[in-house]
């Protein structure tokens, strides 16, 4: 294969990686118009480009080809839009929490995770994520799937925020070896299960599989760290 050929590809990575900004636009304007199911929609898109574009980038080899674009930030910029910036704008737009717990969910969020986006030591060596990784979309995608009382939501929040800094592992679906035979289905049953609900389809089953799939997501670094600890 050509150098101009190496090229090519390593920027059709960077090219692809930066659609994820087309699809955060256009979540927002669904946020802000209250069409939640295609909000869902355009995230999930983000989401799925977000998980191909980095093994991309590394068959492609983008840091030896097309090093003029800093792959890590445009990652982390499109990143801050898809996973903070929009869903807390659907979760003050949607009226979930209204009045002044909006607005403080809103105010004290954002800048938190502005600096959690910005540490150095978010991603730990066996791919999992030191602090809850400002998966914000992940939670008010479930806000909005199920609707819980007010006050489980602040207490969500209040816990997950100071969570982004503690000592704490989050895995990830797909680069954390641990359990990934277990956590990659139980990462497809959430996105369908939420799907399913988003487009208007309620059941008990839906419900309890939503919200195991979530707590399993949440808790397994966690688990991994205690069973560490314990061998």
């Amino acid at each position: 294969m050509t150098h101009s050929a190496n090229t090519i590809k390593a920027y059709g990575v960077h090219a692809l990686t930066a659609t994820g900004a087309t699809l955060a636009m256009l979540a927002l304007f669904s946020a802000a118009q209250e069409q939640w199911k295609a909000m869902f929609l355009w995230l999930l898109a983000s989401m799925i480009v977000d998980g191909i574009d980095g093994p991309l980038a590394r068959r492609f080899d983008v840091k030896t080809h097309a090093s003029r674009i800093d792959g890590v930030i445009l990652d982390l910029v499109i990143d801050f839009l898809t996973w903070v910036f929009i869903p807390v704008f659907a979760l003050f737009q949607s009226g979930l929490l209204a009045g002044w717990t909006g607005w403080l969910v809103a105010l004290i969020v954002t800048p938190a995770s502005a600096l959690y986006f910005a540490d150095t030591r978010m991603k730990t060596s066996d791919g999992s994520f030191e602090g809850f990784p400002g998966a914000w979309s992940m939670v008010v995608l479930v806000f909005l799937a199920l609707e819980p009382a007010p006050w489980v939501m602040v207490a969500t929040i209040a816990l997950l925020t100071p969570a982004m800094f503690l000592p704490l592992r989050f895995v990830h679906p797909v680069r954390t070896a641990r359990w990934r035979w277990i956590t990659l289905p139980v990462a497809v049953i959430w996105t369908a299960t939420a799907a399913i609900i988003m487009a208007g389809i309620h059941t008990s089953g839906l419900t309890i599989a939503l919200s195991l799939s979530t707590v399993y997501l949440l808790g397994a670094g966690i688990a991994q760290q205690i069973f560490e600890r314990g061998d």
